[in-house]
């Protein structure tokens, strides 16, 4: 396929992720502010367990609750359950797209494991049906201890994030456990919420009882769901923020984001439920915090010289393992335009960029991506003294 219409084909993937993924996670959201804010029924009602009176656009709503089910299914009853689909078809169309069609590039990284390319693809696929089965044996072995089941798949998920951060590129290891996550997500959906619901209304069809425990089951994995939004909303974005999955203990700094988004939905359910744990919000803030300094550069390990770099020797560098990407017209097979638009065409772009190159390509090294080029510490010192003697054009 031609450059642009590859380039378009990613464009159109990553807008409809994003559309789907916004109406799944607001429906999430939406459902579990609705669970947590019923409230004991003004008039008694047979079967309904719960009542909430909300106002919105101007207009009054009533939302009822019922223990198990109304005893004559309504004409209309909306399901939701697209938007889970669809969030996950096109984000592994992503995967395919831009990590499987391109694995030297974005996928392996040449400074840990060595991969062939069908290797690091089933290695991919694998982490992401692992995923959904350990987890849903662990839901169903542990259904009755919600407390070790967190803890169990909390160090189960961090030691997935160190393994794979050491033989895929940390970019990837990081898409890689937001992908893990969201296809437990919407297994959860497709495998137990949607034929659990289904369960219940064809028992009612069929004139019999519904089983409300189908629906207890689903109702724990879309809380689970709820919880696990914040990680992957972070993990989406987390390309834009090296200083994350390029530090040397990123698997950790993922973990903790993790448990600050956890703890922070953790919040928010609680409110919902009129229970005000006030110290959350600013703990998660604080950790926050702390990790900004915890992820401070580190001093380049070893001696290192004062001898004053050039210009043209740092330019060397940067022609042979930068430029082939940065440049108005890329010369690195399968890079069509410019990462970000970032060019190094002039000595004063490259002054200009200059502390954006000591975080990626000095202190994170996640550039060049996945070391693609092969940047040597010698090059990425020469450039960190170019820059700390005043990125001078001489």
């Amino acid at each position: 396929m031609e450059a642009h219409y590859t380039d378009w084909l990613h464009l159109i993937l990553r807008w409809a992720h994003f559309i789907t993924g916004a109406a799944w996670i607001g429906t999430s959201f939406y459902f579990n502010w609705l669970n947590h804010s019923m409230r004991q029924p003004l008039d008694r009602i047979e079967g309904v367990s719960g009542q909430l009176f909300s106002i919105h656009g101007g207009k009054f709503y009533e939302v009822r609750a019922y223990t198990g089910a109304p005893k004559v299914l309504p004409s209309t009853l909306h399901w939701f359950k697209w938007e889970a689909y669809f969030t996950w078809l096109t984000g592994f169309s992503l995967l395919c797209v831009v990590y499987y069609l391109n694995p030297d590039y974005y996928l392996i990284s040449k400074n840990s494991a060595d991969l062939s390319h069908m290797q690091a693809i089933l290695l991919s696929l694998g982490s992401l049906a692992g995923a959904w089965l350990c987890y849903d044996y662990l839901c169903r072995a542990l259904s009755k201890s919600p407390v070790l089941l967190a803890s169990i798949g909390f160090v189960a998920i961090t030691l997935a994030a160190y393994g794979l951060c050491q033989v895929f590129s940390s970019r990837a290891a990081y898409i890689h456990i937001g992908a893990m996550t969201g296809t437990i997500m919407a297994a959860n959906v497709f495998f137990v919420i949607i034929p659990g619901q289904r369960a219940m209304v064809d028992a009612m069809l069929a004139g019999e009882p519904p089983d409300i425990s189908k629906g207890k089951q689903g109702a724990l994995r879309s809380l689970h769901n709820n919880y696990l939004t914040l990680p992957v909303l972070f993990i989406m974005i987390s390309n834009h923020f090296p200083m994350t999955y390029g530090h040397r203990a990123n698997w950790a700094i993922l973990a903790a984001i993790s448990v600050l988004g956890a703890l922070t939905r953790h919040y928010f359910n609680l409110k919902h439920q009129g229970r005000h744990k006030q110290w959350i919000l600013p703990a998660a803030a604080a950790g926050m915090v702390a990790l900004a300094f915890v992820t401070k550069p580190a001093p380049a390990d070893g001696p290192q010289s004062d001898q004053q770099v050039s210009y043209s020797e740092m330019h060397a560098v940067l022609a042979l393992r930068c430029i082939p990407c940065h440049t108005s017209k890329p010369t690195f097979p399968g890079v069509h335009v410019p990462p970000k638009g970032i060019v190094y065409d002039s000595p004063q772009t490259i002054k200009a960029m200059a502390d954006k190159i000591a975080q990626v390509a000095v202190h994170s090294k996640t550039m060049p991506l996945a070391n693609a080029t092969n940047m040597t510490e010698e090059e990425r010192e020469i450039l960190r003294r170019w820059i700390e003697q005043g990125a001078a054009l001489q």
